[in-house]
């Protein structure tokens, strides 16, 4: 076998043989959950859930974001959004304006109380990483997000090939100061 040769194309996976605990979208899942359960119990000294932490994150790392962006950006429906958002309203976190150029674009912006909430939310997340890195090394923690990174740019092509499929978000790793996990 030449090691210089192009690779032959992936083929890890066969519907016979696929198990959980070998599938990479299984233990993503599994990291995921795990991340956002320890942000969760972290961020709940301020009644927080996921689903509103997430977008108050957000909105604090972006100026004039609107509940569509916010709902494409977190891959949640918009009426999901909604109820996020107004929760997060009613515990006066965030304010909703219409647009007075088009009444159908809701921006959203955050209160005082909403601002000094949404600056402890990255704390929380560095920690929580960091637990789950806390064996790694720092190259081993560079090759998992470039691993990870062409894992997306797989994805998006595979997405493209077929225009059937879901229109994805784009990815946060490619566009800096947005995602939280």
């Amino acid at each position: 076998m030449n090691p210089n040769a192009d690779p032959e194309p992936a083929g890890f996976y066969c519907a016979s043989h696929l198990e959980p605990p070998n599938s990479v979208g299984y233990l993503m899942r599994q990291v995921m959950s795990s991340i956002r359960t320890q942000a969760d119990t972290r961020l709940s000294t301020h009644d927080l859930t996921y689903a509103q932490w997430l977008p108050l994150y957000k909105i604090s790392r972006s100026a004039g974001v609107t509940v569509a962006e916010l709902a494409r950006e977190s891959d949640a429906d918009p009426a999901s959004m909604t109820r996020a958002l107004d929760r997060l309203e009613a515990k006066g976190l965030v304010l909703r304006e219409r647009s007075t150029t088009d009444r159908r674009v809701v921006q959203l912006t955050l209160t005082a109380e909403g601002q000094a909430v949404a600056a402890q939310v990255p704390q929380v997340l560095a920690d929580v990483l960091n637990g789950h890195l806390s064996d790694f090394t720092h190259d081993e923690w560079q090759q998992l997000l470039a691993l990870l990174r062409r894992m997306v740019v797989n994805g998006e092509a595979l997405r493209q090939q077929d225009p059937q499929a879901a229109p994805s978000a784009p990815p946060t790793a490619a566009r800096p100061g947005r995602g939280a996990t």
